[in-house]
């Protein structure tokens, strides 16, 4: 039985570009070993299996070493092929239902906008692993259920981060997330995302990360929207609107290719 897998370019409007997501859709489920098999055959930063149960898809992310609780940019691809395919209509709400509960995503003139929890930081102390892998002195740390969320003092100390990522993998968190207020006027702060725990040294462009983001710039600046960037080799751009417990979160997306699963 052949299963249609697509390959999408997230967070950006052109191909080759933003972070590359595939996403399989499933005529039933699968179990989760067969799962991180094609995932780790993908060797994507993330690969979306879907599958339709009623009026909403059950929806699993996996890197191409672990399932996760939480991704943006898989999220977002999978809504854009399901739109983009015709399985659904582009004016239907597209609805999740994840690890992280029920995520929705809507297309809003070009942009797909999703519906994300918060994942707020709190004040934390670091493990002195921590500042030595990014080469940076001691500053704000916070830490999220999934995260460490370090604040540094300019785009500039963000783009020219290079990572000790053995020592990185060494950290018993998801990812690291570096941001600072954004330098270029078209953008309000940058970051960038380390996971080599999760299998991915650098994530090119991540969507829940900016689930903590959102309200870690919130609440320094008293503003609820914002545009990012997120400073990886091939670049992102993400908006991002912060309201109660909920993040939104918007970007583009292109399909760069379409192939099937043998199995």
């Amino acid at each position: 039985m052949s299963i249609p897998v697509f390959q999408v370019d997230a967070f950006t409007d052109k191909p080759f570009y933003g972070n590359p997501a595939a996403v399989c859709i499933l005529p039933e489920p699968r179990d989760k070993k067969w799962m991180q098999l094609v995932a780790r055959e993908m060797n994507l930063s993330e690969t979306a299996f879907l599958h339709r149960r009623g009026d909403h898809f059950n929806l699993r992310w996996f890197t191409p070493a672990v399932e996760v609780d939480l991704c943006g940019h898989a999220t977002l691809a999978s809504a854009h092929i399901l739109w983009e395919t015709g399985i659904m209509d582009k004016h239907e709400q597209a609805r999740f239902d994840t690890r992280s509960g029920m995520l929705t995503a809507d297309l809003r003139d070009r942009m797909i906008e999703l519906n994300f929890p918060a994942v707020p930081d709190e004040p934390s102390g670091a493990p002195f692993e921590l500042c030595q892998a990014l080469g940076i002195k001691q500053g704000y740390i916070g830490k999220t259920k999934f995260d460490y969320l370090v604040e540094v003092d300019s785009e500039k100390t963000v783009r020219d981060l290079s990572p000790d990522f053995s020592q990185l993998k060494t950290i018993p968190v998801r990812g690291i997330i570096v941001t600072a207020p954004a330098s270029s006027p078209e953008y309000n702060f940058v970051s960038r995302f380390f996971a080599p725990g999760a299998g991915i040294d650098e994530d090119p462009v991540t969507g829940s990360s900016h689930c903590s983001l959102g309200p870690f710039w919130k609440r320094k600046t008293g503003r609820s929207e914002f545009v990012a960037c997120q400073l990886s080799e091939r670049g992102g751009i993400v908006h991002v609107r912060v309201d109660g417990d909920r993040v939104y979160i918007g970007g583009q997306a292109v399909t760069v290719l379409h192939g099937e699963l043998t199995d």
